[in-house]
């Protein structure tokens, strides 16, 4: 329904978790939408859903809330970004 979020109670999907490992990466919305082949609409969308899932604001808080889990060994295991990727 309208309006109604999950708020941290579901996980990342395996593209989700792609976007979020960029943006810990400190890629901008460009920058991620040319490594994963779309738009910055398209980025800027699937963020908004990452932070509706997550509960979180903005990608600061999505950026600690990475390195946390990343701490706590609970992230599946990161693709290395590619040199083509930065470009």
């Amino acid at each position: 329904m309208y309006g109604e979020h999950s708020h941290g109670r579901d996980l990342p999907n395996d593209r989700e978790q792609r976007v979020i490992e960029l943006v810990a990466q400190g890629f901008t919305n460009g920058d991620v939408a040319r490594a994963l082949g779309t738009t910055q609409p398209v980025v800027k969308n699937q963020l908004q859903a990452i932070y509706d899932k997550l509960g979180l604001w903005n990608r600061v808080e999505l950026a600690l809330w990475h390195e946390a889990r990343k701490h706590e060994g609970t992230l599946p295991a990161v693709v290395p970004v590619t040199p083509a990727e930065r470009a």
